[in-house]
């Protein structure tokens, strides 16, 4: 189980990865549309982009007490930090129906230079969010590689074999990325068969085990509930991925510009 659980993480992981190209390419390719368009004649937009609560996560433990401060940090980001998602989600859907496009970017109008300036964020956030999830993989890497002795971040050979590692993995990255027409539907795939399970069934069957003794009946009970709902959620999730694989792999184009 462990060395599932590591698999899915780090092909979670990858994956999110590619999300986060495919977001800057198309922040970079509406940006370039909207420069065009502003030559035509045509009208730009505005969009919201978002980071993730390990930003808050990793803050918190640069001083003690470090788990009452990434609690603190978690309360945040799932209370006040989650509301601008939803926000924009319902406004979102309010305003353009379920035809919106994914990059919201491509639906709601605006000034130019607004729609500029929230292109350039989205792209630079999704850059820094690529290397701060990439970071994981990376460092696991880094340390299996180096000597004790050698770990300083700031010695040649270190310096060489981050860039190198570093520059493999986001290449390695972009080219799937774009490779794929349909990724989304392997994102899809993979948030059925590994986010599901890691953060809501696992969550929940860990816990049960590790305070056994200590639950109530109705505790129980409703952790097992959530491990048998999520797990339908799940399979459910990884059947409609696959159909949607299916579907889309009849008209396949390497490099397709969709």
């Amino acid at each position: 189980m462990y060395r599932v659980t590591w698999g899915l993480q780090y092909v979670n992981l990858f994956m999110i990865n590619c999300g986060f190209i495919i977001l800057a390419g198309s922040a970079l390719k509406c940006h370039e549309t909207a420069t065009l368009y502003s030559h035509g004649g045509s009208s730009s937009g505005l969009v919201f982009a978002f980071n993730t609560g390990m930003l808050p996560e990793i803050q918190a433990t640069v001083k003690q007490p470090v788990v009452k401060n990434m609690m603190k940090a978690l309360y945040l980001q799932f209370t006040a930090g989650a509301l601008p998602l939803y926000v924009v989600t319902f406004i979102g859907y309010w305003a353009y129906g379920s035809s919106t496009s994914t990059y919201l970017m491509n639906n709601v109008t605006g000034p130019l230079w607004v729609k500029a300036l929230a292109n350039i964020s989205a792209f630079l956030q999704s850059v820094i969010s690529l290397h701060t999830f990439s970071q994981v993989q990376l460092m696991s890497l880094w340390i299996q590689n180096m000597e004790p002795k050698e770990l300083s971040p700031l010695t040649l050979k270190n310096l060489l074999f981050r860039t190198l590692a570093r520059g493999s993995y986001i290449a390695v990255s972009t080219l799937l990325s774009a490779l794929l027409p349909f990724l989304g539907d392997f994102m899809s795939l993979t948030g059925a068969i590994s986010t599901f399970p890691l953060t809501f069934i696992l969550a929940n069957h860990m816990y049960l085990v590790a305070m056994n003794s200590e639950l109530s009946a109705v505790q129980k009970l409703w952790h097992w509930l959530n491990v048998c709902f999520f797990g339908l959620m799940s399979l459910a999730a990884a059947i409609a991925a696959v159909r949607l694989i299916s579907v889309d792999s009849k008209n396949f184009h390497v490099f397709a510009d969709v």
